[in-house]
């Protein structure tokens, strides 16, 4: 307990401070620490609901014509969904923790064997970042319902997997990172993880374009392009697969490890989706999926406890 005056040590001497002073100065380097912006992001969170041979975006109305993916987010996802289709269930027909996610995410099922392989089963949830892709955090908006684009190529070579712009960390297990194939052993106990960042400038017209990428592209120097003057949220996916020691026999759907990519469909509510960009990611914090930074408490919580915005049940 501080007296009412009280002499504290500084590297520099000492220097005498009354209690009122010494408390506005932890205040002040409060504020400061509060002030800080090292994220601006938020969580989604999200467990794999089905498996199918679907691609709505690569192979529209073509059931079966694709690799095998694992969808996670909307439960009605397939190769007919469409905006309509992922809105029509309504709220909780996600395996997102946000009801009001209505979005479809997917990706290669990993499988493990000889001869015939078994899916590698991923039981919980997964975690999908929002982040600000641009320096200028705050200029970020909200996906416009319906966007929807592909990231990564199931025919990447190795080198293009490497370079890409979108590649953060490659595949890690233990002590390992930075690896553009599969590394051929994991630490017992240890879990294949991936993560991929997405384009996050939007050209402001199309949803889509004919190769799934051209109406997306990646910031330059910070900032998006002219072609592309629209900041949207920056997905970064960070997918883990329970496997581990000798993992030469580990296989993507779609190839090698250096064939990852994933899918996007934008179905959010768009008062909820515009809430959490706004209090997260252009209020320079580090949420989770209900929009509260741990860290920063006194900022508050945009959703309810359940996940959902003020006054919906």
């Amino acid at each position: 307990m501080f007296s009412r005056r009280k002499k504290i040590l500084f590297a520099g001497g000492t220097a005498a401070l009354t209690l009122s002073a010494v408390l506005t100065a932890v205040a002040g380097n409060q504020a400061q620490a509060d002030d800080l912006v090292t994220h601006h992001e938020f969580q989604v969170n999200c467990t794999v609901n089905h498996r199918a041979n679907d691609d709505p975006i690569v192979f529209p109305n073509m059931p079966g014509a694709s690799h095998e993916h694992s969808f996670v987010g909307n439960k009605t996802t397939n190769a007919a969904t469409t905006l309509d289709s992922l809105n029509a269930p309504g709220p909780y027909s996600t395996t997102c923790l946000n009801p009001d996610d209505l979005s479809a995410y997917w990706w290669p099922t990993m499988f493990r064997g000889a001869g015939t392989s078994q899916p590698v089963q991923q039981t919980w949830h997964q975690t999908i970042y929002y982040k600000s892709g641009i320096l200028d955090y705050a200029a970020v908006r909200p996906f416009p319902p319906g966007l929807r684009y592909v990231v990564g190529s199931p025919s990447a070579t190795l080198d293009q997997f490497r370079t890409s712009p979108g590649a953060v960390e490659g595949w890690e297990c233990g002590d390992s990172t930075h690896n553009w194939d599969f590394p051929s052993n994991c630490p017992a106990g240890t879990q294949l993880n991936i993560r991929y960042q997405a384009p996050s400038c939007w050209n402001g017209r199309d949803l889509d374009t004919p190769d799934h990428k051209s109406h997306m592209a990646y910031p330059v120097n910070g900032s998006c392009p002219s072609s592309h003057p629209n900041p949207v949220p920056m997905l970064e996916f960070k997918i883990a697969f329970p496997a581990d020691g000798n993992v030469t026999d580990v296989r993507l759907a779609s190839g090698r490890g250096y064939t990852w990519h994933y899918d996007f469909f934008n179905a959010w509510d768009v008062p909820t989706l515009a809430a959490l960009v706004n209090h997260c990611i252009n209020g320079g914090l580090q949420c989770n999926s209900r929009g509260f930074d741990l860290y920063k408490p006194n900022r508050g919580q945009v959703l309810g406890d359940n996940y959902r915005l003020p006054g919906r049940p």
